[in-house]
C-alpha cells in the first residue's frame, strides 16, 4: 500500500500512542507460516537476512533498508528468503485517541525504504535493552526512544525520497511548459504522473514554492505577456493560445498577475516604432 510520508508524520505528530512491546526475533532459512497479527499494529525493522511479508494478500519483501508497518489483526504470512538467519525487531505500539476513517494506523500496512542508518541500529538496540528493564523510567526510556526510532526513519525516508521528488517536478514542469494550452487540471496531471494530488502539492511547495495550478498558471500568463509585446494577435485569440477559452476570465487573471488589463498591458509595454 503506498503512504504519503507527510501524511504519516502528520498523522504521529497529532496521534496519543504508546509501546506495548518490543520484540526481538532471529529465525532460520526455511522458516515460513502463516497468522493473524496482534490486535496492536507495528513496525518490522530488518536488521540482517531477508524475509517475504504478506499482509492481507498484499506482499513485502522485509531486509536492510527498508522498514514495514503492519496493521492489527491482519491475515499474515511470511516467509524466510535465501540461506541466512532473518533478524528483526517488531515494535507493536497502541493508539489512545480515535483517527480518522481515512487515514487509521490500526488499518495500515506499508514499508518505508530508509537506507542504511547506523544511528537506527543503535537506537533499536537501545530501545530492546529499555523495554526488557522494570521499573518506570525503563518505560519512560522506551517511549522517549521509540520516538526517536520514528524521528530517524522518517527523516531516512524524506532523505530517500528526495532524488523522487525532483524527478517529479522536473517531469511534471517540463509537461506543463509542453502542454500548458491545453485544458490541463491538477487531477489530470496527477494521473498522468501516478501520483496523488497532495503528493503533486508537496513537490511542487518545495521546489517552486507554490501549488502546482498556481505553476501552470503563472507560466500561461507569462506566455500571454510574451505574445502581447511581441505580436499583433488579438487578445481573445492570446487567451485561447495559452490556454484560457473565457476572455474574461484570463483578463481578470492578467489584471490580478500584473497589474494592467492584457490591452492596457500591451499598450504601455510593446515597442514602437
Amino acid at each position: 500500500m503506498e503512504i504519503e510520508l507527510i501524511d504519516l508524520v502528520d498523522n504521529f505528530a497529532n496521534t496519543n500512542f504508546q509501546v506495548e512491546g518490543v520484540y526481538s526475533y532471529n529465525i532460520k532459512p526455511g522458516s515460513s507460516g502463516c497468522m493473524k497479527t496482534a490486535s496492536f499494529p507495528g513496525f518490522i525493522f530488518p536488521l540482517g537476512g531477508e524475509a517475504n511479508f504478506c499482509f492481507d494478500g498484499t506482499s513485502y519483501t522485509a531486509s536492510v533498508g527498508n522498514v514495514i508497518h503492519g496493521g492489527g489483526d491482519m491475515t499474515l504470512s511470511k516467509r524466510v528468503i535465501g540461506d541466512k538467519d532473518w533478524n528483526y525487531l517488531l515494535v507493536l505500539y497502541s493508539i489512545n485517541n480515535s483517527e480518522s476513517e481515512e487515514f487509521s494506523l490500526k488499518n495500515l500496512h506499508f514499508e518505508l525504504a530508509i537506507g542504511q542508518s547506523a544511528r537506527l541500529v543503535e537506537l533499536l538496540q537501545r530501545l530492546w535493552r529499555a523495554s526488557n528493564e522494570p521499573g518506570t523510567m525503563a518505560k519512560f526510556q522506551t517511549e522517549t526512544l521509540f520516538r526517536c526510532v520514528l524521528d530517524e526513519i522518517f527523516t531516512c525516508a524524506n532523505n530517500q525520497s528526495s532524488g523522487d521528488d525532483r524527478t517529479l517536478f522536473k517531469q511534471v514542469s517540463e509537461y506543463i511548459h509542453e502542454y500548458y494550452m491545453d485544458t490541463l487540471t491538477i487531477r489530470n496531471l496527477a494521473e498522468l504522473h501516478g501520483v496523488n494530488e497532495n503528493r503533486l502539492f508537496y513537490v511542487f511547495s518545495k521546489y517552486a514554492g507554490m501549488g502546482a495550478g498556481d505553476y501552470l498558471m503563472i507560466h500561461r500568463l507569462n506566455r500571454a505577456k510574451e505574445l502581447l509585446v511581441t505580436s499583433n494577435i488579438p487578445v481573445i485569440s492570446i487567451a485561447k493560445s495559452v490556454g484560457y477559452h473565457d476572455p474574461y476570465h484570463f483578463s481578470k487573471r492578467f489584471k490580478k498577475q500584473f497589474g494592467d488589463s492584457p490591452s492596457k498591458f500591451r499598450e504601455k509595454f510593446r515597442y514602437k516604432e
